[in-house]
């Protein structure tokens, strides 16, 4: 077991030393993780990262290692690092199942435990959920408007290590078909895909050499890169290799449109009908809706969909919403600044729908939650029940779930425009909405 308990911030412990000190540290809590707000003009945002966090959590233990670093850089006092010696997570967890859409307001993770278990967390769960929720946002988008055309995920080599894996992991989670990134295969079973570059091409005396040998290896069924020199030449070049069985053929430059308008027509003069147009090049959702009157088959996605496509992260916040008084009742509590304000108390969310099953609004509220009525549904669920992990999706799981959100959504929620979010968030029985 690889400890995560480091992943976080100084404060984290500077605050639990001075709530062990005051006596606060053992008050009921409730925290919420929420978005004040879309990325500028997104019409919704999609929730990932949940398996990760669920499993980053069960390995948040302080053992001797971590404990004596904390000691030497002197970030806390000996009674402070006694209470972490012995720290495990008991309280309770709810959250949007992975997968699901998420608007402005929307509560998506509900952790509830002492000040002390619970306010170490914010670090570790808000980087988990900011950059998959991020990337995942991103590839939603990328997959409504491929329609049906597959994606896949190639972007490893634009971003961190352990970034890159956990970006195929998102993407995936979103309807991406496959990644190029084996780590994120090993680890999650993601279908991993990939032939050649254009290095491969250069490397021999001639195109044909290298087309030659990369069908002998790799079968009939490969795909073949057609850019390296000459498009036209390539691709009779590449049928004269490997017949009119070639899987595929890839253009990674140009323009983009016309050559796989060019490349099809050629390929059929061919008789190669059945070889497809796979098409790379710094692709993005605008890129990818360009091409859609293409004779395109399948889109590889980098840059963009590892970074969120412009927006890297989700803005989402961790805060304390509620917390025990002197009397053991739980009373809301909220920041007041006008800057960032936020609703107190801990919450309940309905995603409310129309007699056809189209959402409308999300509903977010305190107090008892409605039961689910008609179309509308119920959107927190247990992950974690007094310490112990009670939601075990899977990745399937969480891409049928986020294939449900996204088509009862409205059907502005697949335009590129920029817009305002395509549900409004309404708030009930909060006392007072900041």
């Amino acid at each position: 077991m690889t400890s995560t308990a480091l992943l976080t911030d100084h404060y984290e412990l500077t605050m639990l030393q001075a709530a062990l000190h005051s006596g606060a540290a053992h008050r009921r809590s409730v925290f919420e993780m929420f978005a004040r707000r879309l990325p500028d003009g997104r019409r919704y945002g999609v929730l990932a990262g949940t398996g990760r966090a669920l499993e980053a959590l069960a390995n948040f233990r302080f053992g001797d290692d971590e404990l004596a670093w904390l000691r030497a850089a002197r970030v806390t006092d000996e009674q402070t690092l006694g209470w972490l010696a012995d720290y495990r997570f008991s309280g309770d967890v709810w959250g949007y199942p992975e997968g699901e859409a998420y608007f402005p307001g929307s509560p998506v993770l509900v952790v509830e435990s002492t000040f002390a278990e619970a306010v170490l967390l914010e670090t570790l769960l808000l980087s988990i959920h900011n950059h998959d929720s991020a990337v995942a946002s991103a590839a939603s988008r990328m997959v409504n408007v491929a329609g049906g055309r597959p994606c896949i995920e190639m972007g490893g080599r634009r971003t961190q290590e352990e970034s890159a894996v956990a970006a195929a992991r998102a993407a995936y989670v979103a309807g991406f078909a496959a990644t190029s990134n084996l780590a994120a295969g090993a680890r999650h079973g993601i279908p991993t895909t990939g032939t050649s570059a254009h290095a491969f091409t250069l490397v021999h005396d001639t195109e044909r050499d290298a087309f030659t040998a990369q069908v002998d290896s790799l079968g009939r069924g490969t795909t073949l890169l057609v850019d390296t020199y000459d498009i036209e030449d390539a691709v009779r070049l590449a049928i004269e290799v490997a017949g009119t069985e070639l899987g595929a053929v890839r253009i990674d430059s140009g323009d983009l449109p016309a050559l796989a308008a060019a490349v099809r027509r050629e390929l059929d003069g061919l008789g190669a009908t059945g070889t497809r147009v796979v098409v790379t090049s710094d692709l993005d959702e605008y890129a990818i809706a360009g091409l859609a009157a293409a004779p395109v088959d399948g889109y590889g996605v980098g840059t963009a969909v590892v970074t969120g496509s412009g927006h890297p992260t989700c803005g989402f916040v961790y805060k304390l919403v509620a917390r025990e008084d002197g009397s053991g009742r739980c009373v809301p509590v909220a920041k007041l600044t006008k800057d960032k304000l936020s609703v107190g108390g801990r919450k309940w969310a309905v995603r409310r729908g129309s007699a056809r099953g189209r959402a409308e609004a999300e509903v977010v509220g305190t107090g008892a939650p409605p039961p689910d009525v008609g179309a509308d549904r119920t959107l927190l669920v247990p992950l974690v029940h007094r310490g112990e992990r009670v939601h075990c999706h899977s990745l399937d799981d969480a891409r049928n779930v986020h294939s449900r959100a996204v088509n009862e959504l409205p059907p502005s929620a697949r335009q590129l425009s920029r817009g305002e979010p395509v549900l409004a968030t309404v708030y009930e029985n909060c006392e007072e909405h900041r």
